[in-house]
């Protein structure tokens, strides 16, 4: 071997040895020029040295580029994620309301409270009837059932009258019975004459000084619809006129004082009076609230002797001639 041979492996050593510090050197160079918006992942790849490629060890002296500053992480949101019925309830509360609607709203508030007024007042007429028992009310239909039969005997009567006069051969004769007949008839409603038939006595005794005139008016108005035909008051007769206000401890009936025990004779059909006056939340049970003694007793006979004195109308005249 000659020594040209010798010399060539040195040399291709320290040519070697040159190449890899040159190779050091540039990689050092170009760490330094980099950007700093490179990003982390790229320069840890290239700073990361090969073991197996030769010359890696050369730049380990070499002082190391400054890497890329750490990018934030993207903060998460901070307002949460809403559900449906949350955001409903937030689009409606708090309420936006606009004049035109709270003008609608009053509007609709007035008719809806008189509406209400009206049912409830329809509805008070019938509460003492729903609270009835049955029995109760079976007595009530029948009562009405005897007024609707007095009304249809009295238009049948007079029917008869008007096909008497009309039949009769002697209409003058015919028309003088039937005027006297209608003159007793109103003698007894007008109280100029005595009257005597079945009836009832109906006798209030008032120990605590409770019953006022108004409360016995109600009794003489519901023995009136019940089909009464006379009525006397502690020696004292009703008519049409008839008034009542209160005196003191006691009533006045058309100015004549009367005091408890208050008993009535009335002329009538007494199984049409007295369950006129026993009807729920009638005229018995409103005395006995008041604690007020009722009782009364049906007859076969009253007699109601009282009698008013015949007063001539100051205006009223006969419109017959």
């Amino acid at each position: 071997m000659s020594e040209n041979d010798d010399k060539r492996p040195e040399e291709n050593d320290d040519t070697r040895a040159d190449q890899r510090g040159g190779s050091g050197e540039s990689g050092n160079r170009l760490r330094k020029e980099l950007p700093q918006e490179v990003s982390a992942s790229a320069p840890a790849a290239q700073d990361t040295p090969d073991q197996d490629t030769p010359g890696a060890g050369a730049g380990a002296g070499a002082e190391p580029a400054p890497g890329p500053e750490p990018v934030p992480a993207p903060e998460p949101d901070s307002e949460p994620q809403l559900t449906g019925r949350q955001r409903l309830v937030k689009g409606l509360w708090p309420p936006r309301v606009s004049r035109a609607q709270l003008i609608v709203a009053v509007l609709l508030f007035g008719l809806g409270f008189g509406l209400a007024v009206q049912v409830a007042s329809n509805s008070d007429g019938d509460s003492a009837l729903r609270g009835a028992r049955q029995e109760d009310l079976v007595r009530i239909l029948d009562e009405l059932d005897d007024r609707t039969q007095r009304l249809e005997d009295e238009k049948q009567g007079l029917e008869k009258q008007r096909d008497e006069l009309e039949n009769s051969s002697d209409q003058a004769e015919e028309a003088r019975k039937q005027t006297i007949e209608k003159e007793r008839q109103l003698g007894i409603l007008a109280g100029t004459v005595a009257a005597q038939g079945p009836g009832i006595t109906m006798t209030i005794e008032d120990t605590k000084g409770t019953v006022e005139a108004d409360m016995l008016l109600d009794a003489i108005q519901e023995l009136r619809a019940a089909g009464a035909e006379a009525i006397q008051v502690n020696g004292v007769r009703v008519v049409a006129g008839t008034y009542l206000t209160d005196s003191g401890k006691g009533v006045s009936v058309d100015g004549n004082k009367i005091n408890a025990p208050y008993r009535f004779k009335v002329i009538g059909k007494p199984q049409d009076l007295e369950p006129a006056l026993n009807i729920p939340g009638g005229v018995v049970q409103t005395l006995e609230k008041e604690q007020a003694r009722v009782t009364i007793e049906r007859s076969t006979k009253i007699v109601v002797d009282a009698l008013r004195a015949v007063k001539r109308p100051d205006y009223a005249r006969s419109s017959s001639q």
